[in-house]
């Protein structure tokens, strides 16, 4: 595998020229990734140039909608998907939040819903709030000393009243893979939908929808480079059982019908710049022609290949560390992303600080995952230290974290 050029990356984002993050090393990526400069030129086009009601009869109408169904079609193809089954919403809570409403008209008291202790709160308390209409809701638990979501704990809450199973592709706080396409086949031999939230994986490199098997799949662009958008893939088979959630008028269109507001116009025609920036890494690095998810599944292979790079001495250093809980696999690899939590005698966001007075720049706290704390014992308020990379960062940036951690741990 062609080995990533770290130089032509890091020029893909202006952010790393700014006066105030140039010296920095940004540990915050889980909690949103750096825009890249096709992004922000599009943005920046679209309101200079284009901000008036798309679609329209005059011709920069037509261009400011032919902007947004590019991001629509381009993104679609990248993910593997239909350009009908891929939806825009202003945020994945907003998107779950629509989704629960439809499921909650959709299914009936007596039935349930599968949720875990491992997700986002995105992906979880939307769900749980089923239970006021007599839904029942049925928990999928982590091991409370690795927080690892096994499988195995999921076959005996499966039976004939499960609808539904939402689970994380990974955690924001262990940066643990889960086996995706294992559970939804498991979910799908029980006559039930698989809901995963995929907002801690796709800055890793876009999914592979169609090998993973999801009914529903949710990311965020803001974490993968892009506008603040959340986007959810719902199979087209579903996204007709499921009611309407939009205008009445517009119940027949597929991508409407989740959308019970007008989209944020601009933002929609600037996430085409992640697929921009997909296709410049392929066309820099790769020779030949191939299909737009192919480009995609490449690139997403150089990019974990970087990470693992990336992550391998920061694993190395905290293995030397036994006085620290380490959350998470503790080796590199295909399950493990370079998001690295560390759970803390005292607050991490003090201890965040420390690090932001050295340059480094990480969060501390629940990071909306205050469930998998509380199940892993750990004090919500107080919280994690999160250290979180992604391919742009580079090799020396993660020496000066390590001579900051053992400074301030």
């Amino acid at each position: 595998m062609v080995a990533l050029d770290i130089e032509f990356v890091r020029n893909q984002f202006p952010a790393f020229g700014y006066k105030d993050l140039r010296d920095k090393v940004f540990c915050e990526n889980a909690g949103g990734s750096y825009a890249c400069r096709y992004v922000i030129w599009r943005l920046h086009r679209f309101y200079q140039e284009r901000k008036v009601q798309p679609h329209g009869a005059f011709g920069v109408s037509r261009l400011a909608g032919e902007e947004m169904d590019e991001a629509h079609t381009r993104l679609a193809a990248h993910l593997g998907i239909g350009r009908d089954e891929l939806h825009f919403g202003p945020s994945t809570s907003a998107n779950t939040y629509v989704l629960s409403q439809a499921f909650g008209d959709w299914i009936g008291a007596g039935q349930a819903i599968v949720v875990t202790d491992q997700d986002h709160e995105a992906n979880s308390g939307v769900w749980r709030r089923l239970a006021a209409r007599g839904i029942e809701i049925r928990e999928w638990k982590v091991d409370p000393d690795t927080g690892h979501l096994d499988p195995e704990r999921l076959e005996p809450l499966l039976d004939e009243t499960v609808r539904l199973v939402c689970f994380p592709h990974a955690s924001n706080i262990l940066g643990e893979v889960n086996d995706v396409a294992r559970i939804t086949a498991m979910v799908r031999r029980a006559g039930a939908f698989t809901c995963v939230d995929g907002v801690s994986f796709a800055p890793h490199g876009l999914p592979d929808l169609p090998a993973l098997g999801a009914d529903i799949y949710l990311f965020s662009t803001y974490k993968t480079f892009g506008p603040h958008q959340g986007v959810m893939l719902v199979r087209r088979e579903l996204a007709y059982q499921l009611p309407n959630q939009g205008h009445w008028f517009n119940g027949d269109d597929a991508v409407r019908r989740f959308d019970p507001a007008g989209p944020d116009h601009a933002q929609v025609a600037a996430t085409a710049g992640i697929s921009d920036y997909i296709d410049a890494l392929y066309d820099h690095h790769v020779r030949g022609g191939r299909d737009a998810h192919a480009r995609a599944g490449i690139v997403a292979g150089m990019i974990r290949a970087q990470e693992t790079r990336v992550l391998e001495p920061l694993l190395d250093y905290l293995a030397t560390r036994p006085d620290l809980r380490v959350l998470g696999p503790r080796a590199a690899g295909p399950t493990r992303l370079p998001t690295v939590s560390i759970a803390l005698d005292r607050s991490a966001a003090e201890v965040a600080g420390r690090l932001a007075a050295r340059g480094v720049l990480a969060g501390g706290g629940h990071f909306y995952a205050q469930r998998l704390l509380g199940a892993m014992g750990i004090d919500p308020r107080q919280g994690v230290l999160r250290l979180s990379l992604l391919h742009y960062t580079l090799p020396e940036e993660v020496d000066r974290l390590i001579a900051a951690l053992d400074s301030e741990l």
